[in-house]
């Protein structure tokens, strides 16, 4: 048997982990061949296929990024291209499925969040044996408890929190750091908890500026002279809406959020004449080593991947259901946005240490 694996969407710490965990199980325990899709669907479009052995991923666990390359602008049933100068839309699934037939793929692995994960369950409604893993830095992803590349995230986001910290003392600043999250706050929570953040802004809780300037005047009024806010991007205003960076047409997400740090900055200086510093963290969240904790977990969904395989069972997605990996259908895992709930046990935590939401 031939297995094919592609890295689809936004790049995330651990997936050269998870990609040396489905070689290597597929190798060394089921005597199964392996080839690696060169910047996902693109390459299944365009039929960029690479042989991939041990030797191939000795050594990559470390490593940020994919070998594979990925892209987030491409699906096969949807497929942009310019044709005479005007942008044209088609559907090129039975061309990819041809693709895979003359590389004599008997099934593909498909890592990457919703966008992916919905383009691979589509393929496998025509007939293309498929096997799903989540892959997410936002953990917005139904079904599963964590993605790999979460806890790298928050790590870098707590890192960059802790050095504005000792800055926004010195200074007696309000000091912003916008984190990546999309429409879900986890990473602005967590890392927001981890580095003793003072107001933390997140989606599921739209926020009201006159509760986050009530808050930095409560921190002055007891001898405080700075606070530290983080920032999901997705995070918006009562009644507001949140703030779109760019409108990508022929992207998965077409729109791109960024910027609400800045907003709430500018509104923080003209409420209060405070100086307000922004930090955007931006792309750095999905670069770097990924953490113990994502190696691992790559590493865990790549072997339990080829498993499924080799037990015939497609059409499912892998998932941690703590302590244990299981798999569910991939249709019950698509189309389902795992927000935080208000209910939250990091909420309560939160609100208990005196953390506002921006929200009382």
């Amino acid at each position: 048997m031939k297995i094919g694996i592609l890295t689809g969407g936004g790049d995330c710490p651990g997936l050269n982990a998870v990609i040396r965990g489905v070689v290597k199980t597929a190798i060394q325990q089921y005597k199964m061949d392996v080839v690696g899709i060169i910047d996902g669907y693109y390459g299944l479009v365009n039929n960029k296929v690479m042989k991939l052995t041990l030797e191939d991923v000795s050594g990559i666990m470390p490593r940020g990024g994919t070998i594979l390359g990925t892209t987030n602008i491409c699906n096969p049933f949807n497929y942009f291209a310019v044709v005479n100068g005007k942008k044209v839309y088609s559907d090129v699934s039975d061309k990819v499925i041809e693709n895979i037939k003359k590389n004599d793929i008997d099934v593909m692995i498909a890592i990457g969040g919703d966008g992916t994960l919905a383009i691979a369950h589509n393929f496998f409604k025509k007939g293309v044996p498929v096997v799903g893993i989540p892959k997410t830095i936002d953990n917005d992803l139904f079904s599963t408890d964590v993605t790999f590349g979460f806890d790298t995230a928050i790590l870098t986001a707590t890192e960059a929190i802790d050095k504005i910290h000792t800055t926004a003392e010195s200074h007696h600043r309000a000091m912003i750091i916008e984190v990546m999250g999309r429409n879900a706050g986890w990473i602005a929570l967590h890392s927001g908890i981890a580095g003793g953040a003072h107001i933390i802004l997140i989606p599921e809780i739209p926020f009201d500026y006159d509760a986050v300037i009530k808050k930095i005047y409560e921190r002055k009024e007891n001898g405080k002279h700075f606070s530290i806010i983080v920032i999901a991007e997705g995070a918006k205003p009562t009644g507001g809406d949140v703030v779109v960076k760019k409108i990508v047409e022929d992207g998965t997400e077409p729109r791109r959020l960024g910027g609400i740090g800045n907003k709430v900055g500018d509104e923080i200086e003209r409420m209060t004449g405070i100086e307000t510093r922004v930090t955007t963290l931006g792309h750095i969240q999905r670069g770097g080593s990924p953490s113990p904790f994502d190696r691992i977990l790559a590493t865990r969904f790549g072997a339990e991947a080829v498993a499924l395989i080799a037990k015939k069972e497609f059409g499912k997605m892998v998932s941690l259901r703590t302590p244990e990996i299981v798999s569910i259908p991939l249709e019950e895992a698509i189309g389902k946005q795992r927000l935080v709930p208000l209910d939250s046990g990091y909420i309560k935590a939160a609100r208990l240490i005196g953390i506002s939401f921006g929200d009382k």
